[in-house]
């Protein structure tokens, strides 16, 4: 048996940072949509809404990202030749259940120096970042967000080690 719990980082000042950047954005966002009321042009009234728009969709991405970093952590077991993994936020999250027989290429995701998407993924302010991978029938299941290079060696050992 063996059993993987992944954390969010830990840097809690950068946490802190988020959390600002969060409620200043809610704040200018509520600014925003209180002061839509007052406008009597329609085209600075559709301006608005196209920029609300945009705001929700920031608003539940930083939401998202708070979340995770605050409460969230994946757990990966293996047990009775399966793997269980979950993303879990406050004890909750969905249990995903795969066969070992099942499982083909075991790897690492490369990051790649100098792709702005790689970089980005790896930031702290993004939720999303996962280094590890396989296959479970034809479907490609990722997972250890954001972690370094040398911490998803050190997982995939551990996994490859028990797997086989």
């Amino acid at each position: 048996m063996l059993s993987v719990v992944i954390l969010p980082t830990a840097d809690n000042k950068k946490l802190m940072l988020l959390f600002l950047w969060l409620a200043a954005w809610s704040v200018c966002g509520f600014l925003v949509f209180i002061n839509y009321f007052q406008l009597i042009q329609n085209d600075a009234k559709v301006f608005v809404i196209v920029y609300l728009s945009f705001w929700a969709y920031y608003e539940v991405k930083i939401l998202r990202a708070f979340i995770w970093k605050k409460w969230g952590r994946e757990k990966i077991w293996i047990t009775k030749g399966k793997i269980y993994y979950q993303r879990e936020v406050n004890n909750k999250g969905k249990v995903d259940e795969f066969n070992i027989d099942e499982i083909n290429e075991l790897k690492l995701i490369d990051i790649v120096p100098g792709n702005f998407s790689d970089f980005f993924n790896q930031s702290f302010w993004v939720k999303g970042g996962e280094r590890i991978e396989f296959s479970h029938l034809a479907k490609k299941i990722r997972f250890g967000m954001q972690l370094t290079t040398e911490e998803a060696r050190a997982v995939l050992a551990e996994l490859r080690s028990k797997i086989n």
